[in-house]
């Protein structure tokens, strides 16, 4: 008897920052124990945007959720695989030194084209623009960090050595095109460096230089990218998408809560934040939404299923995702959202995913279970301890290398 081949899985997963990551690996923790037949480091091809491309990152290489929440949620583990998030959240003093040594020159120029020129004073002052950083922090740490992870054994920083296909999104700045690192003509950048040229979102994070270019989120074209899977031929692509817009009509609770815990009963109560947080992810769903539609036209032999958070719950909509305890409090939330939306959507989900060799464990799903098991908190503790340790020593490091000590 000949046996059909193994159906080709695909797995997109978009962006959402630090709060992007905690999602789509609490999500996937929980579908990959509930979904039987369904391996998340063994997929045919992964693409990852932003945040995202962090997470397919690990997973090409073998990382399985629970080890990627060891790593970048619990912070234990072998030293090379803790991910700190709070390093992103350093400042770009590079960026900053580089805008003000052009200060001096800018100001001559501004004062000599007002002075001989006459051009009205709005446009000289707007020249001085040039001297504002292209970002307020620098995301140096992820390629830093990641290699260090994927030089480890058994991995590789380089694309042309996985075992399955990965491609990570950026955005050209100079052109305005994505670039699709992990294809040809893009694979020969390390892993490392692509991620964080996808995850630099700007404003945030300065563009990321390679090779003459430069390079911001991938997420300014498109949401999810998924396109470079689908044209493979595909019979499944999984979909995470952490942002959603918060519905506060039909909440689940009550009332809205502000990071500070302050009860705020609309979200124009929330100020400037909670608007442009509401209008970002409202922007981008909606285009989310578009792209889902045209990749059901256009690959109507694929099956693809989206998984995203309830858009009725406050718990994803505000957070302070730099917070250690935050984090493991709101990946406890995705785990446990995602089993509910999985008990809620069982009979469809099963219809969908059972002609790809992927059922619902019903024993799994229906026994209660946790993410994270609170007996650990002293160990994590002092890793988290430690870790910070290491850093401050690093930075005395440098601060003595650069007096000359």
């Amino acid at each position: 008897m000949t046996r059909s081949p193994s159906p080709r899985i695909g797995l997109a997963l978009a962006g959402g920052g630090p709060l992007g990551a905690i999602y789509e690996i609490g999500a996937l923790c929980a579908l990959e124990e509930s979904l039987a037949g369904l391996d998340f480091t063994e997929c045919h091809s992964y693409v990852g945007v932003s945040a995202g491309g962090f997470i397919a990152a690990g997973l090409a290489n073998g990382m399985t959720p629970r080890e990627l929440c060891a790593s970048f949620i619990e912070n234990v583990g072998a030293a090379h695989d803790i991910f700190e998030p709070a390093l992103l959240i350093r400042p770009a003093w590079g960026e900053f030194a580089r805008r003000l040594a052009t200060l001096p020159g800018l100001v001559a120029g501004a004062a000599l084209r007002y002075a001989f020129t006459r051009r009205s004073l709005s446009s000289t002052v707007e020249r001085l623009g040039r001297v504002l950083p292209t970002g307020l922090f620098s995301n140096a740490m992820i390629d830093v960090q990641l290699q260090r992870q994927f030089d480890a054994p058994g991995r590789t920083n380089d694309f042309r050595q996985l075992k399955r296909k990965l491609v990570l999104v950026a955005t050209d700045l100079d052109s305005g095109e994505s670039a699709p690192f992990g294809q040809p003509g893009f694979d020969h950048v390390p892993i490392s460096k692509a991620v964080q040229a996808s995850a630099a979102l700007p404003g945030l994070f300065p563009p990321v230089e390679i090779d003459g270019h430069h390079y911001v989120d991938g997420a300014l074209k498109k949401t999810l990218h998924a396109s470079v899977l689908l044209d493979e031929g595909l019979d499944l692509l999984i979909c995470l998408n952490p942002l959603v817009p918060f519905d506060s009509t039909h909440a689940t609770h009550p009332r809205v809560l502000s990071r500070a815990g302050e009860p705020i009963p609309r979200l124009v109560d929330g100020g400037l934040p909670v608007v442009l947080s509401q209008t970002f992810r409202t922007l981008i769903h909606s285009r989310l939404e578009i792209g889902m539609k045209g990749y059901e036209r256009s690959h109507p032999g694929t099956t693809i299923v989206l998984f995203e958070p309830d858009q009725r719950d406050p718990a994803m909509f505000l957070a302070n995702t730099f917070s250690y305890s935050q984090r493991r409090t709101l990946a406890e939330h995705a785990y446990q959202q995602t089993r509910r939306m999985l008990r809620s959507r069982r009979g469809r989900l099963a219809a969908q995913l059972a002609p790809h060799g992927v059922r619902i464990d019903a024993a799994v799903l229906d026994q209660p279970r946790r993410l994270l098991s609170p007996a650990r908190a002293a160990t994590r503790n002092t890793a988290q301890a430690l870790h910070r340790l290491e850093e401050v020593l690093d930075d005395l490091d440098d601060v003595l290398v650069a007096q000359g000590a």
